[in-house]
């Protein structure tokens, strides 16, 4: 969410953003709505002032306080609207962020690792003839797009969590096992629910009224919500281990097969809090990157690293980046980490803020990354690892964790 004040003050590039990241919210609706919010303010104040000068149960005291009811009521609706308004009203996109209206629009930055032409056999043959992966059962006990992982796949799959962990604690993250059931708040001050243009209807949602996560970022961040931190202790850097679950909603007939979309999935989320300063934003997020560039370079899996368009970022999202890990079979990059920040988008959202060495007290920038999601990193380090022999290499760094050299 942002200021309103900064709206008013910024109309235009406001409105630039609405155009580049392609949302829909009227940006003279919502000024016209807030005009009219402090005039009525100021009327329900004066009225309140006006009420308290009666005493007793006179007739002017009853018509002043049903005059005050009234416009208290008015104000009541006026604010309504105008709180909608302003969830839907993006963040401004970093000057970097080229347009674009969709992923197919996003700009290549650099490219990591030898590809490999003749592929050989795709991810699914070579776990199913292993029997590491059982899609019948799956779908008998789960439904569409249930799976089994078992064997190989489910050593191979702690094997990368934990090393992932490691990795990460190593460069001074505090590691969590994050929970998966969360309140609403926390899934709409992270930008998950509330806006009929976020994808509200991808989340599974409990009858006791609170969610399913999709990402270990919105427990994360609902950790600090309500809190007033101490600037000598940012940045806070968190790696987070949780479930996760999405519908994967609109996503009928994509990756139908398989496990590289599935509802159900275990991700290692990289989240940090920082000072409200851009420059500070800039170079953390350039250091979330490398840590999963990194990650990838350990796994040997070859990527390439784009800038996401206007039209491909959320709604708080200032700039976000996307590694694509490469699919041998596919014979194409496919995402498997996203890296974002959002300025004091999200922290405004859950009242998550820091007292500097003045005094003063800021709202805390937000980022998040991905540092591992399975199952779908099996599919890259699967294809590009296997063999001609049918034997699939284990990385380097995997090797201690898995406990073999080879499936």
């Amino acid at each position: 969410m942002l200021d309103i004040k900064f709206i008013r003050e910024n109309k235009d590039l406001i409105k630039e953003a609405v155009r580049k990241k392609r949302v829909k919210v009227d940006i003279d609706r919502l000024l016209a709505v807030d005009e009219k919010r402090r005039e009525l303010i100021q009327e329900v104040d004066y009225l309140r002032q006006e009420h308290k000068k009666f005493n007793g149960a006179s007739e002017e005291a009853r018509l002043s306080k049903d005059k005050l009811s009234h416009k208290e009521f008015e104000l009541k609706a006026v604010e309504g609207e105008f709180d909608e308004l302003m969830l839907r009203v993006p963040n401004v996109p970093d000057p970097s962020v080229p347009d674009g209206e969709s992923d197919a629009e996003n700009q290549e930055i650099r490219k990591w690792g030898e590809i490999k032409v003749e592929h050989g056999k795709n991810y699914l043959n070579l776990m199913q003839a292993r029997d590491m992966l059982d899609l019948e059962r799956g779908a008998k006990v789960s439904g569409f797009r249930g799976y089994f992982l078992k064997g190989d796949a489910a050593l191979l799959s702690m094997a990368l969590w934990q090393f992932t962990i490691d990795f990460l604690v190593k460069k001074g993250f505090t590691p969590f096992l994050a929970p998966v059931l969360v309140r609403r708040e926390n899934m709409a001050g992270t930008g998950w629910v509330g806006l009929a243009d976020q994808a509200e209807e991808d989340v599974y949602k409990t009858q006791d009224d609170v969610y399913l996560s999709g990402t270990a970022e919105v427990p994360m961040m609902g950790y600090h919500a309500d809190e007033i931190l101490k600037e000598e202790d940012l940045p806070k850097k968190y790696v987070a281990f949780s479930p996760c679950f999405r519908r994967e909603a609109g996503s009928y007939g994509k990756d139908a097969k398989g496990i590289f979309r599935v509802h159900e999935f275990f991700k290692i989320e990289q989240v940090i809090l920082c000072r409200a300063d851009h420059m500070e934003s800039v170079k953390w997020h350039e250091e979330l990157t490398k840590n999963s560039e990194e990650i990838m370079r350990a796994l040997e899996i070859p990527y390439r690293m784009v800038v996401n368009c206007g039209g491909d970022l959320g709604l708080g999202q200032v700039k976000k980046y996307d590694i694509e890990g490469w699919i041998p079979a596919e014979n194409k990059y496919r995402e498997t980490h996203s890296a974002s920040y959002f300025h004091d988008f999200q922290t405004r959202r859950l009242n998550i803020k820091y007292k500097d060495s003045a005094g003063k007290i800021h709202f805390a920038h937000s980022l998040n990354n991905t540092a591992i999601a399975t199952p779908r990193i099996l599919e890259a380090l699967l294809e590009n690892h296997q063999e001609s022999d049918g034997a699939i290499q284990i990385p380097e760094a995997l090797r201690k964790y898995f406990g073999k050299e080879k499936i």
